[in-house]
């Protein structure tokens, strides 16, 4: 199905940062039993491309080269002619590689790309030439809605490259799966991936090393030690890319989930000599002389916790991981100013880090009819406390711009799709800015930052509130997501944002789905989601949740569901609006989509019977937000919103 609209991506540099040549060596598991299966820990990082596509009769792609000059391409999209162009060694080759696969084996229409912005070093070890392919893979995938799932896309990219003249190894695509680090393993042709828990912020600094190395030379000096060894050298190098390699993989998917630095450090170097001693050898190209000066520099080893060699080694680049923020940034101008390299930083960010966020705008807002006629209820006015009139919606933006979220993932229907882009990605007339208050004209340009941030997911069907939140799911990566509901607006009365309160106590949750909570009159408890269980004893703030009901009666609420506060009296505690969802979450609901399916069952998906799932096998964490949770999706609360909300 086509669907004229204007997508927005992003596809990540890759950097390998143990089990290098570990993709080809475990293919020959296929013909040698004695072969072990590769593995290698692979990170995105937060380099990388961002571009905009959409659909078009041709195949075109606009970018800029490792100088910033501007390139375009375009071609018809004919599978013959695509062929012919992934031949020729041009900039483009890649793209149309890909291109001519999806041609073929998916039958879509052409897409123009248009490369907005391009951070990642190229050519410089970052796979580049794989972030080209995915970001193109990915393009026809949203334009045309095809469903593939990341391994497909990293397929189709995979696929793609090997329609040129390049030979790239199954690593390289790895920077399909985003801005995270992911244990992978190759059986022949096979690929499995498992994303790494990261306790700690990890502090990374990657450099050209400004050397040359044979890359072709040192893959087939390599390759010749397979799939059977036939001498002592290929006995080493067996045992390096087999039994070592998959020993410090082992350690160092244990070292990130700790966090500890130091030891993955230590790794690194160990890594490094185990690579010099057994591998190194059987390959000229392989002494590199300047990643061996960069590892015992003594001002760098001042810096960091160890180093190693990146990709298929020798003297093209190096990586660090540095002892903190402030030793990066010194490794980093030392790098680049004393030694005349190119450096780059990059953070492996803890995992329980909540980046992106859900906002369900799908619903027709009945109770709010006629007005919902006119205008979505996430765009009802409400005037602030400077007297600035601002959308429902925009209250819930900034709420989450001012709480650290990077991504914000808006479902809509799909006859909304395109209203929603116009308001947030086509900026107004000069000639209308400057008819603007001095005091407003400033949210111009914040209505496009946050532009950028936004995507979006098209329930195509409405079909329950549960329903709504699954369709955010194809932008998650297993990872934690904030849920603000759309017909509710927020003040908090501290220093820091209810959302940011939501965030911090999902962080002492020890990983579990997390929900804002505010005590409410028993009477109430009839309007609401209501929650019971037991506060943990810092001060009536965090609560283990046992149980949750939605709209309970009176009577069962004062018989079941009341909670013993810290003063001693009962209290009622209802959902404040705000939950950090945890991947679990999503599996009960894609669950729960397919049985309904299954058995033809046309009832509502809800959100509440997932959480009931979590709850039952991993618990649930209750948080007492210090502030207001405005409702605006019934007239008399709205009334009384529009009233209070300003203090006016």
């Amino acid at each position: 199905m086509q669907v004229n609209q204007e997508v927005k991506l992003f596809v990540p540099g890759r950097l390998c940062i143990f089990g290098e040549h570990s993709d080809w060596a475990g293919r020959y598991a296929d013909m040698n039993a004695e072969v072990p299966p590769g593995l290698a820990i692979v990170t995105g990082i937060d380099l990388g491309i961002h571009a905009v596509a959409w659909e078009s009769n041709h195949f075109s792609f606009s970018s800029m080269n490792e100088n910033g000059e501007e390139l375009n391409f375009s071609c018809d999209m004919d599978l013959k002619t695509l062929k012919a162009q992934a031949k020729e060694n041009h900039f483009f080759c890649y793209a149309c590689g890909v291109a001519a696969y999806m041609s073929e084996h998916y039958q879509v229409g052409g897409v123009s790309i248009q490369v907005s912005e391009v951070t990642l070093p190229i050519k410089k070890g970052l796979s580049s030439s794989a972030a080209v392919c995915v970001l193109v893979a990915r393009a026809f995938n949203e334009i045309y809605q095809l469903k593939m799932s990341t391994s497909g896309e990293m397929q189709a990219a995979y696929r793609g490259e090997l329609l040129t003249s390049s030979r790239c190894g199954r690593l390289d695509q790895a920077c399909a799966y985003g801005v995270r680090t992911i244990l992978m393993e190759f059986v022949g042709n096979d690929i499995s991936t498992e994303k790494l828990k990261i306790g700690q912020n990890l502090y990374w600094v990657f450099a050209d090393l400004n050397g040359e190395k044979d890359t072709k030379k040192i893959l087939s000096d390599l390759n010749r030690a397979y799939p059977f060894a036939q001498t002592e050298q290929d006995k080493l190098i067996h045992s390096a890319l087999g039994r070592d390699n998959h020993e410090i993989i082992h350690i160092a998917s244990k070292l990130f989930a700790e966090g500890d630095a130091e030891k993955l450090g230590a790794l690194m170097t160990k890594a490094q000599c185990l690579f010099d001693e057994k591998v190194a050898p059987a390959c000229s190209e392989l002494t590199a002389p300047k990643l061996h000066a960069m590892l015992e520099d003594e001002v760098i080893k001042t810096y960091v916790y160890g180093g190693k060699g990146v990709g298929s080694q020798g003297d093209g680049s190096i990586q660090f991981i540095a002892k903190n923020k402030q030793c990066q940034e010194k490794l980093v101008a030392y790098l680049n100013e004393a030694l005349g390299l190119q450096a780059f930083p990059f953070t492996l960010r803890a995992s329980d880090r909540v980046r992106k966020a859900i906002i369900p705008l799908a619903g027709f807002g009945t109770r709010m009819y006629p007005a919902t006629r006119f205008v979505k209820k996430e765009l009802l006015p409400i005037v602030d406390e400077n007297g600035v009139v601002k959308p429902v919606l925009m209250y819930l933006l900034e709420e989450l711009d001012s709480s650290g979220i990077e991504e914000i993932i808006l479902v809509v229907g799909p006859d909304e799709l395109v209203f929603f882009q116009q308001i947030f990605n086509t900026p107004l007339t000069d000639e209308r800015v400057n008819k603007l208050p001095g005091r407003v004209r400033e949210y111009e340009e914040l209505i496009l930052r946050l532009g950028r941030k936004i995507k979006y997911a098209v329930q195509e069907t409405r079909r329950g509130f549960g329903h709504a939140v699954y369709q955010a799911a194809r932008y998650l990566e297993k990872e934690p997501v904030l849920l603000l509901l759309g017909d509710f607006v927020y003040k908090s009365n501290l220093n820091k944002s209810c959302a940011r309160q939501t965030i911090d106590a999902y962080r002492k949750s020890g990983g579990q789905p997390t929900i804002a909570i505010k005590e409410i009159p028993i009477e109430k408890v009839v309007h609401y989601g209501t929650l019971t269980g037991t506060f943990n004893g810092d001060g009536g703030i965090l609560m283990n949740v046992s149980d949750m009901i939605e709209k309970p009666t009176m009577e069962y609420a004062r018989d079941f569901l009341a909670v013993k506060k810290t003063n001693g009296e009962k209290g009622y505690y209802a959902t404040f609006g705000q939950y950090v969802l945890t991947p679990e979450v999503f599996d009960f609901l894609r669950e729960d989509i397919e049985l309904h399916e299954a058995n033809w069952d046309n009832s509502e998906i809800q959100l509440t019977s997932a959480l009931q799932k979590v709850l039952d096998i991993k618990g649930m964490t209750g948080v007492l937000v210090d502030g207001v949770s405005f409702d605006v999706g019934i007239p008399e609360a709205y009334h009384k919103t529009a009233v209070s909300y300003g203090g006016r």
